[in-house]
């Protein structure tokens, strides 16, 4: 065992007597030694009830002869750190949280690992730590939030953020936005919609990394408590037949998280998160293969934002096992997964419960995946839209551009009434180099959903996107503005044309005028400190993963 470095042999006498002020005993020491990465805290919804779970993992740990240690990671909640200078900080906390993982297991020489995260950068930075270790592990996440209730319909924190923008424009009072606070987000959990954690906890389990029912199990179900106690007993299952990460997160892995994410209809950010783990892999998970699966991957469930069912609706209906068992002859079946099956053995007993939440294979919501990749003059490499939040009439679009070098400024313009019908909003200076951090872009595109904009205006950056965002959104342009990405020569009036069943986005400039531009601009000064200092001299570009290098 790894452990045997810090509990065996005559000169680990005093390792030995530390562990002993742990409460163990001798006989602890013929034991396997289990890291339990926990990310509790106390102010982020998603994490809050995680002591539960993270007991009940213990008990299933010690039930199979393992000695379990807990230990914690940080997690940030992007809702609370949108809109203001925190939002700098999400994106690269997720390499904290892999590198923290990395360190407290490696220190301690321990033998395998339970990860117990819930939220957006969290649990990508939970699976690049296992990818990366790759020692026995399997990811249990904290599962959703229930749906809040106003005024006789499903609400989540999207409802909220949108709501600002319906006050703004008199389509809501005051006191109903005070209304709506109170129950939109009604206790634990990651919001209640397919925006990021609930993606990327729907990824973890197609990837193979969380038993079967995982993702969709919600925070407050008995379910979750059962699955984190089989949870714990299954990483002693994976010590004992030594399956390893890398055994289970193959290319063949990827792509069908990526099909399962298509199908949902997930967030973007996935394209940012699986090309990281990825890395740690030496896996090249480039963009094209997003946009190529997405050709040939309808889209079958009909998610908030873009449409009605929440996370209860798809769990309910059969969770991520009820979507592989349709996608199951497009899927790589001989794929391992933590439940020591492989996924075409463990679909067997897949059913569907509701065709309306999950539709067939030919009668899909849409044809084609949930992710596009567009390319031309702005983004030569690559943008990303989810197209199935966006509605028919502004699939192809043209019109004139609104500049805005940061957030803030385009935020006021918005809810300031300066944007109208037909514009094209461009936010840049906003990439992992230039925010830094690649803030998300939720707080202007819920306010154009609010005002009732998302049917006729278009917003572009080198941003990122909540997965609540919805509407026609195209962010991670790469190159970003900071490193004189085309994005940066647009100016106010500039015609911008999108056409994303083509996969087009471009501005209607000439490479002269274009060149012309480029001569003329310079890069901004930047003065970071801190973390954010080091962060932007090793991020790379949203294309690449936003990965540190």
């Amino acid at each position: 065992m790894r452990s045997d470095s810090i509990k065996k042999g005559l000169e680990r006498a005093p390792h030995r007597a530390l562990l002993h002020a742990c409460g163990l005993k001798r006989e602890d020491f013929e034991k396997p030694f289990i890291a339990v990465i926990n990310s509790y805290n106390e102010i982020v919804p998603g994490h809050i009830h995680l002591r539960e779970l993270v007991e009940e993992v213990k008990k299933g740990i010690r039930s199979k002869g393992g000695v379990p240690f807990e230990m914690n990671t940080m997690a940030i909640c992007d809702g609370l750190a949108m809109g203001h200078n925190g939002m700098h900080y999400s994106l690269p906390s997720r390499e904290i949280v892999a590198d923290s993982i990395e360190l407290w297991v490696q220190a301690h020489s321990l033998d395998g690992m339970v990860l117990i995260p819930s939220c957006d950068k969290i649990v990508p930075g939970h699976l690049m730590a296992a990818a990366r270790l790759n020692i026995p592990s399997i990811v249990i996440t904290g599962g959703p939030m229930k749906p809040g209730k106003f005024q006789g319909e499903d609400s989540d924190v999207i409802t909220v953020f949108e709501a600002v923008g319906k006050v703004t424009s008199g389509m809501m009072t005051p006191e109903e936005l005070k209304s709506l606070e109170q129950v939109a987000c009604p206790g634990p959990g990651s919001c209640a919609g397919m925006f990021t954690a609930n993606t990327m906890a729907c990824v973890t389990e197609a990837l193979g990394m969380s038993l079967p029912g995982c993702a969709t199990a919600h925070a407050v179900d008995n379910k979750k408590v059962a699955l984190a106690f089989e949870t714990g007993e299954q990483v002693m299952l994976l010590i004992e037949k030594v399956i390893l990460p890398r055994d289970i997160l193959t290319k063949d892995a990827f792509r069908n998280a990526i099909m399962v994410d298509l199908a949902l209809g997930g967030s973007t950010n996935t394209a940012l998160h699986l090309s990281a783990i990825a890395h740690e892999l030496n896996i090249d998970l480039r963009l094209e293969v997003f946009d190529e699966l997405s050709r040939v991957t309808p889209h079958l469930c009909n998610m908030r934002p873009g449409g009605p069912f929440t996370m209860e609706d798809l769990d309910k209906a059969g969770g991520v096992p009820a979507v592989m068992k349709r996608l199951e002859r497009k899927l790589f079946r001989k794929a391992l997964t933590v439940s020591n099956k492989t996924v075409g053995d463990g679909l067997k007993n897949a059913t569907v419960a509701n065709e309306e939440v999950i539709r067939t294979l030919s009668m899909p919501v849409h044809w084609e995946g949930g992710m596009v990749i567009l390319r031309g003059n702005i983004a030569p490499n690559g943008s990303i839209v989810k197209r199935t939040a966006v509605n028919e009439n502004m699939l192809v679009h043209k019109g004139p551009s609104r500049v805005f070098d940061n957030e803030e400024s385009a935020v006021a313009a918005i809810l300031g009434g300066h944007i109208k019908k037909g514009d094209v909003v461009v936010i840049r200076y906003e990439g992992p180099k230039g925010g830094p951090g690649m803030p998300e872009m939720l707080v202007p595109t819920s306010a154009i959903a609010g005002m009732g904009l998302s049917d006729s205006v278009a917003l572009i950056t080198d941003g990122r996107f909540s997965g609540g965002t919805r509407g026609p959104c195209i962010g991670h342009i790469s190159p970003e503005a900071f490193e004189g990405g085309p994005i940066a020569l647009i100016k106010d009036d500039d015609i911008v044309s999108i056409d994303i069943p083509a996969r087009l986005i471009e501005v209607e400039l000439s490479e002269d005028e274009m060149e012309l531009r480029r001569k003329k601009w310079f890069q901004p000064t930047q003065k970071m400190s801190g973390y954010l200092g080091r962060y932007v001299k090793h991020v790379s570009s949203a294309d690449k993963g936003g990965i540190l290098r």
